[in-house]
């Protein structure tokens, strides 16, 4: 049998193949966050057959003024547990486990949509895709208060609402990666630039908080964006680092992804680009790493397993384009 058709454990959830869908934005949800029938019509697709081991939910803002985008699904208030649950019901009667991310935008977020200032870690401007606002305000240590509890509150509506688990996005330019990066962190408190700890205390203290709403049985992810592609910023290093420290605090997953700037490797295209970076994360971590970035062939998801550059594969794209990918794959390996 191939590596990609065994089973893994995360925390004491066993998945019973090693292909993630990672999450991928779909812009279907409704005006205010709500679940709509095409969110739901998007999940039923993609879990039919049950042929994924994983699927881990498009970002979910966790406050309103962590909303990164319009129709971005929202997991902010307690009334959208019922939505929620139409998707973790679909998916799981297709025979699929799902993770919710959950996520804040910081200084990413736009005031059109949130009807607040953007938060952002420091007086630099995050650079990210999406156009910033002019109006921003650098955090106080009351607002990472604020957005710890967010995250713990989200945490604990995911599992209400039915997830099997949850994935905190520190990626991608939004507000944990911002902390994570020194490009974006010129704090002068203890969250500041000045070493790595610093730059993950928030982290660590979102897993903590996380730990305490969902309790130890209940598996945490988290996705790290690991290159900013920018002088200064974080590298393959940081990454293996901060990954020991997260697994330390509670972390049963670590998902790679990229940084500030990029979703996708600027340079690299072949598939599987962030390979590197999760055999050299792995070599440090007990839990399963999650390599994904331009993955779109079978034998190639299966010697990355066999190389041991990763436990778990994640396949966005071609599962975008061909819903019916996994169970191809599954059967030519």
């Amino acid at each position: 049998m191939s590596i990609l058709n065994t089973e893994i454990n995360v925390n004491k959830l066993t998945l019973k193949n090693r292909i993630v869908l990672p999450p991928m934005a779909t812009s279907k949800a409704g005006d205010d966050g709500e679940v709509t029938l095409q969110v739901c019509d998007y999940y039923a697709e993609k879990s039919e057959g049950g042929y994924l081991g994983l699927i881990i939910s498009e970002h979910c803002y966790i406050s309103q003024d962590g909303k990164a985008e319009k129709n971005q699904i929202s997991i902010a208030r307690d009334e959208d547990v019922e939505g929620l649950k139409k998707i973790t019901q679909l998916v799981h009667s297709n025979g699929c486990p799902i993770f919710a991310q959950i996520s804040h935008a910081g200084g990413a977020a736009k005031k059109e949509f949130t009807g607040h200032k953007a938060l952002r870690v420091s007086t630099v401007k995050p650079g990210h895709e999406i156009e910033l606002d002019d109006e921003t305000k650098e955090m106080t240590k009351d607002d990472i208060k604020q957005v710890v509890a967010d995250f713990a509150s989200a945490a604990a509506r995911a599992k209400e609402a039915g997830f099997d688990g949850v994935e905190i996005h520190s990626a991608h330019g939004y507000l944990l990666n911002q902390f994570y990066s020194p490009v974006t962190n010129q704090r002068s408190d203890e969250y500041g630039p000045q070493n790595l700890n610093s730059r993950i205390r928030i982290h660590l203290e979102v897993i903590e908080a996380i730990r305490a709403a969902v309790g130890a049985d209940f598996p945490v992810a988290l996705r790290l964006g690991v290159w900013d592609y920018t002088k200064g910023g974080i590298n393959i290093e940081d990454a293996a680092e901060a990954s020991v420290c997260f697994e330390q605090a509670g972390v049963d997953m670590i998902d790679i992804s990229s940084g500030l700037h990029e979703k996708e490797h600027p340079t690299r295209k072949e598939e599987g680009y962030f390979s590197e970076v999760t055999e050299a994360v792995k070599e440090k971590v007990s839990v399963p790493v999650v390599l994904s970035g331009g993955i779109r062939e079978a034998k190639t998801a299966e010697r990355f397993l066999e190389e041991g550059k990763a436990d778990l594969i994640g396949v966005g794209h071609a599962i975008l384009n061909d819903s019916a990918w996994a169970k191809n794959a599954l059967a030519s390996v």
